[in-house]
């Protein structure tokens, strides 16, 4: 595929290593929300991960893994040497890792459960989870940006590349230039790439928390945190302008959209849990709309297998079953945002937090489009992989 010449410097060189449409077929391996710990000293998923890369590895067909964030759970600590033992673990991946932060690892990481703190209202003051040794145990005690700031430099060394042994070009938000936007550069972790006619986006979109709303500490909301929330969403929307103008210039056979957050998952609560993530939601549409072909994005967050597309209301669904395998799901919940019809879209969130691993296999065909069904959409068919 050539790209446009419009589309120069970094752009180019990141996108122009797209090997075009030949007669095999590209897969990937995409998984989220692993390994979790039910505890803070709860290790057992973490223990079983070198087991699932070499069975991600043996595999003949997978030619890049994807994580959509959430590398442990709600429940256990942020730390420094956590991160580097989860980024030592993913240099085993004998193929190229593409992974998009989630909320437990950075925007949560304030939360009491995970190692932050509380904020007691009659001090003023915040009382933090501390160590034997009366440390903090998280790092930076649990200040999300800060925590940020540490995944970034752990799990994105090198801007425009991905992590694996084998590491494969892509384009960075790091790496473009906005002169009206010049806080964009920051997100090293927002990249895109090209391959077999396909456009892959990542997000930072942290889930769980209604993009990063939940109050830090249980503290009143503070002008870090509204500044933070607004800055990432606006440099989001703005990445994912330059994806489908991208997809758009070279003609791309489709889209594919990485991030964490179940944008759709109400969790138990009301409609105001999501309303953070309506300008994506819209923005998602819109631009699936106009581009025409076929739209599939990957979430993580809400660790629950579905297959749907929430950008038609009461369309068909499917999820995990309670005792295994699959079934059909209610689809009644697309009141959480404005109805939009968007036939060209499908989500996938992937299954995750639970034993046994998982991952899934994305296949993307070289030409026509496949029925549309519960495990195909477009040139995308897919087959989850639980590991014994």
């Amino acid at each position: 595929m050539v790209v446009a010449a419009a589309l120069a410097g970094p752009l180019t060189s990141a996108l122009a290593a797209d090997d075009g449409i030949d007669a095999s077929a590209l897969t990937l391996a995409v998984y989220g929300d692993a390994p979790y710990g039910t505890t803070p000293n709860d290790n057992a998923e973490f223990a079983a991960t070198p087991d699932f890369i070499k069975a991600v590895n043996a595999d003949p067909d997978v030619s890049l893994v994807a994580h959509v964030g959430d590398i442990h759970s709600g429940k256990q600590f942020c730390t420094q040497a956590y991160d580097q033992s989860i980024y030592d673990l993913w240099t085993q991946y004998a193929k190229p890792l593409v992974y998009t932060p989630g909320d437990n690892e950075w925007a949560d990481c304030h939360k009491k459960a995970e190692g932050g703190g509380t904020y007691d209202s009659s001090t003023g003051q915040i009382t933090y989870v501390t160590d034997a040794n009366g440390q903090p145990v998280d790092y930076a005690k649990g200040d999300p940006i800060a925590n940020l700031d540490l995944v970034r430099s752990i799990f994105f060394p090198s801007p425009g590349r991905t992590l694996g042994q084998v590491s494969m070009p892509v384009l960075s938000q790091s790496q473009v230039t906005d002169p009206t936007h010049v806080e964009d550069q920051q997100y090293v972790e927002n990249v895109m790439w090209v391959r077999r006619g396909i456009v892959f986006v990542t997000l930072n979109i942290p889930g769980g928390s209604n993009n990063d709303a939940d109050a830090w500490y249980g503290a009143p909301v503070t002008n870090t945190q509204t500044q933070e929330q607004a800055q990432r969403t606006g440099a989001d929307l703005r990445w994912l302008d330059r994806a489908f103008t991208t997809a758009g210039s070279i003609g791309a056979r489709g889209v594919v959209v990485l991030e964490q957050a179940d944008m759709w998952d109400l969790d138990g609560k009301t409609p105001a849990h999501l309303s953070n993530y309506e300008p994506i939601v819209s923005s998602l549409a819109s631009h699936t709309a106009s581009f025409g072909g076929p739209v599939l994005l990957f979430n993580g967050d809400s660790h629950v297998y579905r297959s749907d597309n929430p950008l038609v209301q009461g369309s068909t669904c499917t999820t995990e079953a309670s005792g295994g395998g699959e079934q059909a799901c209610a689809s009644d919940d697309w009141t959480t945002h404005p109805s939009y019809t968007v036939p060209n879209f499908h989500r996938i969130t992937v299954h995750g937090s639970t034993f046994p691993l998982e991952w899934l296999k994305l296949t993307i065909s070289s030409n026509g489009h496949l029925p549309s069904g519960a495990n195909t959409f477009g040139p995308f068919a897919w087959q989850r992989m639980p590991q014994s």
